[in-house]
Parts: structure tokens; C-alpha cells; sequence
């Protein structure tokens, strides 16, 4: 087996130059960092990771903690995520709790055994005790998407504002009775969407229905069901707010099913943008988050908090953007 000390006999330099060129743990001049590189591809070595991590108490990788990686904004979360973490030089390792609370807890304990050197989390519902572990074992930590607790690092979307703008423009089309199907119930993002809606309802000088809201539970299926509850009442909407893209789906294949067009009988405007919203017939009116710049900076805050636990928590906010396209009565 092919040894550091080897590539630095070929390379006629120290083993510890050898490793500042390998770990970047030092400035080395060009030509050596030549022969070094040049010695590594003739012997075909391979750092031993674990021993360079119990040397540095470090594993370059990290946690990735999140629910319904089947959902099209989690996907491309977790891909803008990977990215940045491999520009770190970080692995990362992903796990999906099922947005079950108690599995939550056993994911995060799995990876804290598997010495991640930090963790970003989409926290569940009832995430208590999985950030009192990461908390107690003092796991650095990042919380994504569903911002619950300044005292941790923490990235998303701003939800309310962006919701408000909704059902604001509906309102704006003459809708006086405007639905909205709401997301898991005790999420944050459910929450802040939902006070959205009704800030806008206040604004407009619109009464708040509890009627018309109905629970999703950030599912297609579900959403489906919840737009019949609507249509059912003896006045139903004229317009719904779906809350995230999953619900959208069901909205509109209850829409379909009922036999109602879109936006003519009934109007649609839905939070997260995906890439087939504009095949839909009509195409939506979305809220689009950016998804890339929250999955970067969620990285950036881990690598930040690894590197200085000490430095003070940080919350960000990255606003979203408001797509106008027919399915809220717009022309084309």
C-alpha cells in the first residue's frame, strides 16, 4: 500500500509538504505542489480519510436533514446544497425523517455517530428534541427553510409577504371569496403562509372564512380532497391559493374533476415555482423561491458555524419572487 511518505521520496520533499498540498493546510510553491501532484498520480495515493480525521477531529462531510425529498423544491434544495458542500470539499449525507419527530431524533443521533461535522436540518413540527440533542452534543447546526428558533442558524424563504402578494392580486381579479389550502399543520412555513393569506384578507377589507380554509398536509392527495371540501360549500370559492407545489397538483386535479376551468370558473395562484408550472393549461401564477441561494447559504452558515462556533446565530431571509401567468385570470 502506497504510503505518504512514498509520494514524498518521489517528489524528493518532506511527508509534511506532502500534506500541505493535499490538505491546502499551508502555501507551497508552484513547483513543489507540481512534484507532489505529479508523485500522487504516479503512485496512485490515496489519502486515508479516517486517519486525517481522527488527526483533525474533522470528516468533511454534513448532515442533510429533510422531509419529502420526492417534493420538486426539497429536490432541487438538496442538489444546490451537494454542490456547494462538494465546492467545500464536503460530502454530504442525506437522510429524510418522514417529517415523524421521534424518527427526526433517530436520524440526527445516526449522523451525530457518524461524526458529521454539522448538520442543516428542515426541522419537523415537533422538533424539540432533536435540536435538544444537536444542542446538548453541541453539534454545529443550521436550520433550512422552516426558520422556529433565532438562537440557531437559520435560512429560508420569506413566506408571509410573499403569500399576502397572492391572494392580494386575486383579490385585485374581483375574487371576494378566495380558499386556501394550507400546508402540514405546525410548520412554520404552513403558519406563515396562512397568516399571509389572512393579512391580505384584512388589507382588502375581506372577511376571514374559516370555512374557507382546509388543511393540505403539504400533500397531493390530500389537497385534492380538501379542494372537494371547497367546492361543496353552499358558497364556495372563486379562487384558491394552493400553499406549496405538491397541494397545487391536487388543486387542480379536483379542479378537473369537478368540471371547472381554470382561471374562468375558478382562479389558482400557488406558492413554489417547479419546472413544468408552465406546461400546466393555464400556466400558474406562482411564488418562486430561490432555491439555490437558501441551499448555498444554509452551507455557508455551516461552514461559518464549524469553523467559529462562538460567532453570534444568524437568521436569513431571501425573498421570493412573484411570477404573474394566466391561471389567476392575467392575459398571456
Amino acid at each position: 500500500m502506497v504510503t505518504m511518505a512514498d509520494v514524498a521520496r518521489m517528489a524528493g520533499v518532506s511527508t509534511a509538504t506532502v500534506s500541505h498540498v493535499l490538505n491546502g493546510t499551508r502555501p507551497v510553491r508552484a513547483r513543489t505542489r507540481e512534484l507532489v501532484l505529479s508523485a500522487v498520480a504516479a503512485t496512485h495515493y490515496t489519502p486515508n480519510t479516517v486517519a486525517r480525521s481522527l488527526a483533525t477531529a474533522r470528516t468533511t462531510t454534513m448532515g442533510l436533514v429533510l422531509s419529502a425529498i420526492s417534493n420538486p423544491y426539497f429536490g432541487e434544495l438538496l442538489s444546490a446544497a451537494e454542490t456547494a458542500a462538494a465546492a467545500a470539499g464536503y460530502t454530504l449525507l442525506l437522510v429524510d425523517p418522514h417529517e415523524d419527530p421521534d424518527y427526526e431524533l433517530t436520524v440526527v443521533t445516526r449522523l451525530h455517530h457518524h461524526r458529521v461535522d454539522g448538520m442543516v436540518l428542515a426541522p419537523s413540527a415537533r422538533p424539540e428534541a432533536a435540536l435538544a440533542y444537536l444542542a446538548r452534543h453541541e453539534v454545529p447546526t443550521v436550520l433550512l427553510d422552516r426558520l422556529i428558533d433565532p438562537a440557531h442558524d437559520q435560512v429560508g424563504t420569506e413566506n408571509r409577504e410573499a403569500t399576502a402578494a397572492l391572494t392580494s392580486h386575486l383579490a385585485e381579479h374581483g375574487h371576494t371569496r378566495i380558499g386556501l389550502v394550507t400546508g402540514l399543520a405546525g410548520l412554520a412555513t404552513t403558519t406563515e403562509r396562512r397568516d399571509g393569506h389572512r393579512d391580505a384578507l384584512a388589507a382588502c377589507g375581506l372577511r376571514v372564512d374559516p370555512e374557507l380554509e382546509v388543511g393540505g398536509s403539504s400533500a397531493t392527495e390530500t389537497a385534492r380532497v380538501a379542494v372537494h371540501q371547497l367546492l361543496a360549500l353552499d358558497d364556495p370559492p372563486t379562487a384558491i391559493v394552493a400553499a406549496n407545489n405538491s397541494m397545487t397538483i391536487g388543486v387542480m386535479q379536483a379542479l378537473r374533476e369537478a368540471g371547472l376551468r381554470v382561471p374562468r370558473d375558478v382562479a389558482v395562484a400557488a406558492f413554489d415555482d417547479f419546472a413544468w408550472a408552465e406546461l400546466f393549461s393555464p400556466r400558474l401564477t406562482v411564488v418562486a423561491q430561490p432555491f439555490r441561494e437558501i441551499a448555498t447559504t444554509a452551507v455557508e452558515l455551516l461552514l461559518r458555524r464549524i469553523a467559529d462556533p462562538g460567532t453570534p446565530p444568524a437568521t436569513r431571509r431571501i425573498a421570493p419572487a412573484v411570477r404573474i401567468r394566466e391561471s389567476c385570470g392575467c392575459p398571456p
